[in-house]
Order: C-alpha cells, then sequence, then structure tokens
C-alpha cells in the first residue's frame, strides 16, 4: 500500500483538532470512515488519518443501472467507487467495497416505489441511513474491530448530561439533520461526525490543501439512484401500475381531467396539472385507492396537524409525551415550525402553532428541542395530515 501523502497547513491543523474533538477517542483507536467518493467522505477519513487513528475505509456499491451509473452528482456508483478507493490508497488506509446492491433495492428502492404507488412523496436518503448505512454498516464496523464509525454528514454528536445528543451541524447550509431523526440512541453511542462543526468551503480548502483529487469534484445531488433526476423511470419500471390513468378531481367535487398516474404527482404541486379553472390549483391530497388526484387552491394546503409512523426518539424524557412543545421541520428546506406533541387516534401527533403549508404524506418530521433549537429529539414519517379550518 503506498504511504499517506497528505501535508498539513494551518487550515488543515485546524480541522484535525477539530476532529480529534468531534471523535472523543485515544489517538490509535480504529475508526471506520464510511468512504462515498464525495469530498465530504474523503476529508473526514484523511482528517482522521491524519489525527492518528487506524482508519479503515468501507465503500458500498448500492446500485448498477443503466444511465445512473454515469448520472453526475451521484454516490455509491460507478466513477463514485472509483474514486472512494484511490482516495483510500492516497491516504494508505486499508479498503473495502461492499456489495449492497440487493439490500439497498429490497430496503430503499422498492420502499421508494411503493410509497409512491399510495399516494406518498417518499424521502429515500433517510430510509438509505436509516437501514442500509447506519444499521447493516455499523454492524459490518463492529465486526472489523472499529470503536466507532465517523461519516461525512453534516450533523454534530455532543455528549450532554444523559450520553450523546444530535444536533444541527454549525453550518446552517448544509445542516443534514433533518435527513438523520431516525438515528438511534445505541448508534449515536457509535457514531462521529468530524465534519459537523465546519463550514463546507473549510473542507473543500483543507481538500484542496492536502492535496486530495476529489477537492473540485461536485456534490452529489437529488436521489443519487434516480438518472437525470426523473424518478418516475425508476418507479414505471419497479410499478408499472403506477401509471394507470385516473381523475384530477377539484375539492368541490369537479372532475377537472384525467392524468397519467398518481406517481406523477406530489402534495402542493402546481405544475404539470394541465387543467385550469381560472384561479391558480395545487395538489392537495392523492387518493392512491380509488387513482384521484385531488386539487384545490393554495390556502388548502395549510396543515392543522399530522401524525407519525415509525417514530424514533433520541431526546431526554419520555418520548412523545402529550402536551410537549416542539420543533418540527416537514421539509429539508424549511426552518422548524412551533408545535406540541400529541396523540390524534392513539397515534403519535404534532399540533402545530399556525398552520404548516404543503405537508406531504411520506415525507419526514424531523423533531427538535424549543429549549435548545440546535438538538434533534427525533422525529418519524408523516402518516397522515389534518387540514387547517380557515
Amino acid at each position: 500500500m503506498n504511504a499517506p501523502v497528505l501535508t498539513a497547513g494551518k487550515l488543515s491543523d485546524g480541522l484535525i483538532e477539530a476532529a480529534r474533538e468531534a471523535v472523543r477517542l485515544p489517538a490509535g483507536a480504529r475508526i471506520v470512515a464510511a468512504m462515498s467518493g464525495g469530498v465530504d467522505s474523503t476529508v473526514t477519513a484523511a482528517l482522521l488519518a491524519r489525527a492518528g487513528y487506524d482508519v479503515v475505509g468501507v465503500t458500498l456499491q448500492l446500485y448498477d443501472h443503466g444511465a445512473a451509473i454515469q448520472k453526475k452528482g451521484a454516490c455509491c456508483a460507478g466513477q463514485d467507487i472509483h474514486d472512494a478507493r484511490t482516495a483510500a490508497e492516497s491516504l494508505g488506509v486499508p479498503h473495502y467495497v461492499l456489495d449492497y446492491e440487493s439490500r439497498f433495492r429490497d430496503q430503499v428502492m422498492e420502499d421508494f416505489a411503493d410509497a409512491y404507488l399510495r399516494g406518498e412523496t417518499p424521502i429515500p436518503c433517510v430510509r438509505c441511513n436509516q437501514t442500509v448505512k447506519f444499521r447493516d454498516l455499523l454492524d459490518v464496523a463492529r465486526d472489523l474491530g472499529a470503536e466507532a464509525m465517523a461519516t461525512g454528514h453534516y450533523v454534530r454528536r455532543e455528549v450532554g448530561a444523559s450520553g450523546p445528543e444530535l444536533h444541527r451541524a454549525a453550518d446552517a447550509n448544509r445542516d443534514q439533520s433533518y435527513f438523520l431523526f431516525a438515528t438511534t440512541a445505541e448508534q449515536l453511542a457509535y457514531l462521529r461526525f468530524p465534519l459537523g462543526s465546519l463550514p463546507k468551503p473549510a473542507v473543500r480548502a483543507a481538500a484542496a490543501e492536502l492535496g486530495l483529487a476529489v477537492a473540485d469534484k461536485p456534490d452529489s445531488q437529488d436521489i443519487c439512484f434516480v438518472p437525470e433526476g426523473r424518478y418516475t423511470t425508476v418507479i414505471d419500471r419497479l410499478r408499472p401500475q403506477g401509471a394507470l390513468p385516473g381523475d384530477i378531481v377539484h375539492l368541490d367535487g369537479r372532475v377537472l381531467g384525467r392524468h397519467e398516474g398518481v406517481t406523477r404527482y406530489t402534495i402542493g404541486q402546481r405544475r404539470g396539472l394541465n387543467v385550469a379553472v381560472g384561479d391558480p390549483l395545487f395538489v392537495v391530497r392523492i387518493d392512491a385507492d380509488s387513482r384521484q388526484v385531488v386539487v384545490g387552491p393554495r390556502e388548502a394546503l395549510l396543515t392543522h396537524s399530522l401524525t407519525l409512523k415509525e417514530t424514533n426518539w433520541v431526546g431526554d424524557g419520555e418520548a412523545f409525551a402529550p402536551g410537549r412543545p416542539v420543533l418540527a421541520r416537514v421539509r429539508s428546506t424549511r426552518e422548524p415550525a412551533p408545535g406540541r406533541l400529541a396523540l390524534i387516534d392513539g397515534q403519535p401527533a404534532v399540533v402545530f402553532d399556525a398552520p404548516e403549508e404543503g405537508v406531504a404524506p411520506g415525507q419526514a418530521c424531523a423533531l427538535y428541542a424549543p429549549e435548545a433549537e440546535s438538538r434533534v429529539l427525533g422525529g418519524g414519517f408523516i402518516a397522515g395530515t389534518v387540514r387547517a379550518n380557515l
């Protein structure tokens, strides 16, 4: 194996110290670094190696289907695996590629297609973190004798009075805590996030300073297994029945037109409806059983409350105690909104202080602590919604 080629400068020295602070393990401890081939995971592995840890790089091959291999801004296939292998060699660390294609298809891609078929708007990045990466890969890391597994996610792990806590990243523009709400307390005890306290420009600058070949590589975008961003291509192949036609129906019961499959629509969608009644119309509900896409005015998107399924709690105290104040984030690009926990028909729920717009079943709802707004309490997948009465 080639010797490491890293040369530290003023910037990378500071980031190395930040990595030590994030890891909090003695020098020489074995750490598995999840390496996707992108700049973030590569810098993570590089900082840990430079900090004196016994780093083992692991890359997952998750898909390999036609155009997706050549898709720019993807991860975990083709060129990205090559980049991860090359980076590990330059760092002088052992590297393994694990074929998880069948697991990824069963646990992420099939779930993605089924969710659209149910009229939901899925979020496969959460499912991937929840299953393939933070469950299966952690088992591999333990089998390799590692004391921790590190990833390039932009979140912070802080140790509080009751143990490890999950917090939003210091760089609000890069924060990925929404996608990690399903991280369990047991997983959090083992995981490390060396980039969580760092701004993205500093990470790229450190990659260049350290001579990493991926320093200028574009960030991953969209859904990794969807070629050219056309998610219907994947769904049509996996669940062709999703393309069965049906009616576009107004909230008042009028049939306004026809559609070519419920999987083509998401809550809040305005474009591509091909119907007109004068005022702008939005998708407000998808009834998969009757194959109806229900549309209405923008105010019909306002949501009073939502119910949750597959909930996870990493906060202190009783999980989903009714009446507890929370900040609820229903979209990755939206700031958390104040509300309180409740039970609706026996299901965990969130009631908003003020109506929230465009809440879609199938999306994640990440919960944060109002008294410490960066702290993630947990969350769940949105099961259903209750419209606001205006």
